[in-house]
This record gives C-alpha cells, sequence and structure tokens, in this order.
C-alpha cells in the first residue's frame, strides 16, 4: 500500500501539472454541500463553499435559507498528493474532483473574484456558462479587483460574470458602467 501511494503522489503531481498548494473543484452528490464541508474541515482541508440567500415558502410563510451558490460542487484548497486525493475521495457524498482526465487547478484569481462578490454587498446570483466575452476588473467599490466577463443589460448598468471554467458554472453581479474596466 505504501508503494502504490507513493507511486500515486507523482503521477498525480503530473498528471496535474502543478506541484504547489492549488484550489480545486469537488464534484458531489446533490444536497451534500454542508455535510461534505465539514467533513473536510475536520480533515484540515481548507474549503470554499460560496453560498447565496434564496427564499423558500414554508407552511404558507416566505422565509430566506442560504443555498449553495454552485449546486453540487465546492472548492478545495490544498497540496494534492495521494494522501490528499485519498483524504478527499473517500469523504461520503464526495463523486469527483474535476479536471481532463486527471485534477486540475483552478486559478486563483476566479477563487478570489467569487470571494469579492460573495463578500461584497450587491445582489449576485447564479447564472448560466457563458463563452469567451469581454474580459473587464472591477475598479472601484466592495468588488475592486474582481475579474470577469461583461454581459450588457440595462443602459447605464452592466452584469459583471464571473466563470469558473473548468466545471462550466457562473456567478453574476450588477455594476455601474464606470466601475470596470478592460482587463
Amino acid at each position: 500500500m505504501i508503494g502504490q501511494a507513493g507511486e500515486l503522489a507523482p503521477r498525480l503531481e503530473m498528471a496535474t501539472g502543478y506541484e504547489g498548494v492549488a484550489w480545486y473543484v469537488i464534484q458531489i452528490h446533490c444536497r451534500t454541500e454542508t455535510r461534505v464541508e465539514m467533513a473536510l474541515e475536520r480533515k484540515g482541508l481548507e474549503v470554499f463553499l460560496p453560498r447565496i440567500i434564496v427564499p423558500r415558502m414554508r407552511r404558507g410563510r416566505k422565509i430566506f435559507l442560504q443555498s449553495p451558490l454552485f449546486q453540487g460542487y465546492l472548492f478545495v484548497h490544498t497540496h494534492l498528493d495521494a494522501k490528499a486525493f485519498h483524504q478527499i475521495i473517500k469523504v461520503d457524498g464526495v463523486v469527483s474532483l474535476l479536471g481532463n482526465g486527471s485534477p486540475s487547478p483552478v486559478p486563483v484569481e476566479q477563487i478570489e473574484s467569487i470571494r469579492t462578490i460573495v463578500a461584497g454587498d450587491r445582489p449576485y446570483y447564479p447564472w448560466r456558462h457563458l463563452g469567451k466575452g469581454k474580459k473587464v476588473r472591477v475598479i472601484e467599490g466592495p468588488l475592486a479587483g474582481a475579474v470577469g466577463n461583461l454581459v450588457a443589460r440595462k443602459e447605464k448598468k452592466r452584469r459583471l460574470v464571473v466563470a469558473v471554467e473548468l466545471f462550466q458554472r457562473s456567478v453574476a453581479v450588477e455594476l455601474d458602467d464606470e466601475a470596470v474596466e478592460r482587463w
């Protein structure tokens, strides 16, 4: 067993093309996001599960619940060696680590942009995945530094969409026209 795990680590690093600590996308069973997040945190891994507040009707009353922004997915920040890979994949509810044949890291800029949007005071919501668009960076306000694709929506307003290419999900936020610049 030890020999196999030792052999797997170099193959994982060679396959991912990345030898340091990076963010990876984990595909999980729907509605197990919080349980998987807590299980991975108990194992000492840094996990990012962006959430959105959504209205729901319960017993004739409107309540607001926190729901995962990207249902069925969460992010983990780790050095993906054989030990970490097995720690992640053996958690109940985990389906796989996403990548093209092997786990692929997500660019830090995409993670930071999503964190900036989630932490900001502007309303945000999931958005269908977009193809290539105009790349822009927010230059003012609480979302300064977030990078994404720009989609025209209303006069004097723009919708910034941050897309995570690896698993084809996006998040959108509305901004004033002058709050963004070409990237």
